[in-house]
């Protein structure tokens, strides 16, 4: 077995709508049923125990069908996730047309864990057929390890889990915790518990740990006094001052680092001193405050968790020693390394043998029966502490003063440290004290507490960066078809911007952002797509979604409001990627259907039977649209109350039922007054996605009439110059269906002699190239041939030896000529136009060729 091209499917793709690894998997002809090899699956098993069933359920023994090693490959990849603890159900192999080819997709949470997982499998399987050991554990442990290395910690991942439950599309930025929720100019960020709209001042204001408690102090919050020191001596001298016991910290500490509490001699003083000098240059003396360690949580202007913290402890049994009863404590599995666990493990540091030390204990003592053996003395999760909900208990006042704190500082989630005995009663009364408040807390202790209610504080944070209703999507148009897919792109989007919406635009050509092209080349792949997702000042997005990138990666989003097929017709680019025919072309442009979101629109051409077939696949509701109003299912969908867009006598008609709204074609000038039919039918698709959006009637005819097809503002596609009295057309038209719109346009334009320039791209069937000229030979007088850059792994010469077989028995070409390189053939075809004539040249460079024919008309004027 052979696996190659892993590829990551990092959105709704042709499978499924999870995020998935694809593999093509060839198989040997023996393993194309694992039944044909003795001990296999016994082999597999004793090495995998938890591996399900190989066969779907229902079949009889006798007649099982057969299992090919790629399937198993599948399985075990899926079954090595869910063993290691990743949400994952979802897996499929498909045989391809060649024998023994498989196609082999594997769901994964985690991408880099999915990859992993698709190795070990195929490891595993070897070591299955070679009889030789494998170690399930450490390739459990292997991905668990990776699982918790790359996935959002607690904290992050309850708020995008929030996010998810209110249908916010979410986007991780980097490999740590800072994610983008929303598209474009909706967006927000968080970093862990920080959002965007938190001030770098107010941030700065909660690290200086002396400017915080003025701050409070002067808001009627009662702190610890306290004072910067600048050594050990001067740190004694503070607590003489400030009276026994006392706190030494960091100025401008977190996590509880460097944190010496409930100090009493000067010993402890200069212990202290140096233990957070290891941090921070500046450290603290303030007073110690007796009582409990509370956490409470404030997000915007309300208190929505309160936790008590203890410090790291154990209870001692009069046999083990300290540190046995610690390796105890950390084997319970909510405990792990650093954050991405609910409790964290006990270590042994110099803070905790220093606890030890002032208890008179060390590592290898063992504490009596009961024994409570504290290894720290301040009470932070992330030190091997525990937490308990005391939310309910929370006395208003005490709220309100930590409500008081966060605003003082100025930051929208703040944690705010109180010590005090109890929290049922005013700070004020118990002589506590607010003795820190943090940006960025931790919400691990909140979430899942060691004891008590686990508080969904990711919803509260969700519901203050979002307001009710508001998702933090702008609208998304995504095209696809065979052919009219830029031309469709770019009037919709232009439809957009003159409603005022800024738009974001991927096609072909390039990215463009209000108009401005930021990236050139094929840019109709999700990766363009996402960067215009993450542009701040993009208020409506309208997506060329082409075959390749669908293939490569799936949708660049997880849902759609419009989707726009524009055409199937005979298809384009069949046999690559082992999509061989129009069904499979179909299944896959109809993704974009499939992840149009509840209420959103699918834009489906009636006329194509293929595409009207989407209609069953869409969540959404369907326009159809079509030339012919009277087409039968038009007829229906209208009569049903549902909306369609249709030509009548001169007018573009859009109907829902019996309202009516009428546009002239005269008024949109790429039509040519409704001659040129197919812009009439990429006209009728965006006129559609622009009533999906609601954009208002006014501004909808104002984009038509001021959408010219000129090459700048639709290049290549159907671009009208006037060369010496004669028409030159430039088209990107590369398939038979797009050659075959072509001549039916052109023949509706007056000449007295019709030549044309094509090449052919090498990636087609050879009976795609040879249609082509096929076409064209009953249609124009001469045709010119070029070779250029588009063999694309044919031999040279085969491409224009295909195209002039094309034109064996052509009816009306009298001419054809061979000419090697674009440029050299378009000014060949310059030459022989005379006025009255129409040359159609078929471009492949877009820019540089629409450059060169519009040097060459300049020139002639």
């Amino acid at each position: 077995m052979e696996v190659s091209r892993v590829r990551a499917l990092r959105g709704p793709n042709l499978w499924s709508h999870h995020t998935s690894v694809e593999a093509i998997v060839a198989c040997t002809p023996e393993e194309e049923s694992i039944a044909t090899l003795p001990g296999f699956e016994t082999r597999l098993r004793s090495r995998f125990p938890q591996l399900g069933q190989l066969q779907p359920f229902g079949h009889e023994e006798d007649v099982l069908d057969p299992v090919p090693m790629a399937e198993v490959l599948e399985i075990v990849a899926l079954t090595l996730q869910a063993e290691a603890g990743c949400p994952v159900t979802f897996s499929r192999t498909t045989a391809t047309v060649e024998t023994g080819i498989y196609q082999v997709v594997v769901e994964y949470t985690e991408e880099d864990v999915g990859r992993l997982a698709m190795v070990l499998a195929e490891q595993l399987i070897a070591a299955a057929r070679e009889d030789q050991p494998f170690d399930l554990e450490a390739a459990l442990t292997q991905l668990r390890d990776l699982d918790e290395d790359v996935r959002l910690g607690p904290s992050t991942g309850s708020i995008v889990q929030a996010a998810i439950n209110r249908n916010i599309p979410f986007r991780r930025l980097t490999e740590g915790s800072l994610v983008m929720f929303g598209w474009g100019s909706k967006q927000r960020r968080i970093q862990a518990a920080e959002i965007d709209a938190t001030g770098a001042i107010a941030e700065t204001i909660a690290q200086d740990k002396e400017l915080t408690k003025k701050l409070l102090d002067a808001a009627g919050v009662p702190v610890p006094l306290g004072r910067v020191v600048v050594d050990p001596d001067d740190a004694w001298a503070a607590a003489q001052e400030i009276g026994l016991p006392v706190v030494v910290k960091p100025k401008d500490g977190n996590q509880g680092k460097g944190v010496t509490v409930n100090i009493t001699t000067k010993e402890q003083i200069t212990a202290g001193f140096h233990a957070a000098a290891e941090f921070r240059d500046d450290v603290m003396v303030e007073r110690y405050l007796p009582g409990h360690d509370y956490r409470l949580l404030v997000i915007g202007d309300k208190l929505v968790a309160a936790a008590r913290r203890e410090p790291p402890i154990v209870v001692g049994d009069g046999v083990h020693t300290v540190r046995q009863l610690v390796d105890q404590v950390n084997l319970d599995p909510r405990r792990g390394n650093g954050h991405s666990t609910s409790l964290t493990k006990i270590r042994f540091d110099d803070i905790a043998l220093g606890s030890l030390a002032k208890q008179g204990m060390d590592a290898e003592s063992v504490p009596k029966k009961g024994q409570r053996v504290v290894l720290r003395n301040n009470a932070n999760l992330s030190t091997g502490g525990t937490a308990t909900d005391v939310t309910d208990d929370v006395h208003p006042e005490v709220a309100a003063r930590a409500i008081a704190a966060a605003h003082m500082v100025g930051l929208d989630i703040c944690g705010v440290d109180l010590v005090c005995d109890s929290v049922l009663k005013p700070i004020e009364e118990q002589h506590g004290g607010i003795v820190e408040v943090n940006a960025a807390p931790g919400l691990r202790m909140h979430l899942s507490p060691s004891f008590g209610k686990g508080r969904d504080v990711g919803e509260a944070i969700i519901d203050t960066i979002f307001k009710d209703g508001d998702d933090g999507r702008i609208p998304v148009v995504a095209v696809t078809g065979t052919n009219g897919k830029t031309t469709t792109v770019r009037l919709i989007a232009h439809l957009l911007t003159a409603s005022g919406l800024r738009t974001g635009m991927t096609n072909t050509d390039g990215v463009y952002i209000e108009g401005r092209r930021i990236d050139s080349g094929d840019c109709s792949g999700p990766r363009s797509a996402r960067n215009v997702l993450l542009h701040p000042d993009v208020d409506a997005a309208v997506f060329e979604t082409a075959r390749g990138g669908l293939l490569r990666e799936g949708l660049a989003f997880d849902r759609c409001e419009v989707a726009v097929v524009t055409n199937i017709g005979a298809g384009d680019h069949l046999g690559l990627n082992y999509i061989t025919t129009l069904e499979d072309l179909a299944v896959l442009k109809r993704v974009i259907v499939q992840n149009v979101k509840p209420g959103g629109m699918a834009v489906l051409n009636a006329a194509d039977p293929v595409v009207a077939e989407m209609a069953e696949h869409t969540k959404g509701d369907v326009t159809f649209f079509a030339q012919d109003g009277s087409h039968p299912l038009m007829a229906m969908h209208r009569a049903q109350g549902k909306r369609v867009v249709y030509v009548d006598t001169g007018f573009l008609v859009c109907a829902q039922g019996r309202n009516e709204t009428r546009i002239a074609l005269a008024e949109v000038p790429i039509t040519r007054g409704g001659v040129i039919g197919f812009q009439v039918e990429n006209v009728m698709a965006s006129v559609a996605a622009a009533w999906a959006v609601n954009l208002d009637w006014d501004k909808i005819r104002l984009g038509l009439k001021t959408f010219v097809g000129e090459s700048d503002n639709a290049p290549g596609r159907f671009n009208v110059f006037d060369y010496k009295g004669a028409t030159l057309i430039a088209d990107y038209g590369h398939n038979p269906d797009a050659i075959a719109a072509l001549v039916s346009a052109v023949e509706n334009m007056p000449a007295r002699r019709r030549s044309v320039v094509i090449s052919g791209a090498g990636d087609r069937r050879d009976q795609d190239i040879t249609q082509q000229t096929q076409i064209l030979g009953s249609a124009f007088d001469e045709v010119l041939l070029y070779q250029d850059q588009c063999q694309r792994g044919r031999a040279d010469g085969e491409v224009v030896r295909l195209l002039r077989e094309g034109l064996n028995g052509a009816t009306r070409t009298g001419h054809v000529e061979e000419i090697n390189g674009e440029f050299v053939a378009i000014d060949r075809a310059l030459e022989r136009v005379s006025e009255g004539d129409l040359c159609l040249i078929l471009i492949d460079q877009v820019d540089a060729a629409l450059a060169h024919i519009g040097k060459r008309v300049a020139e002639a004027k």
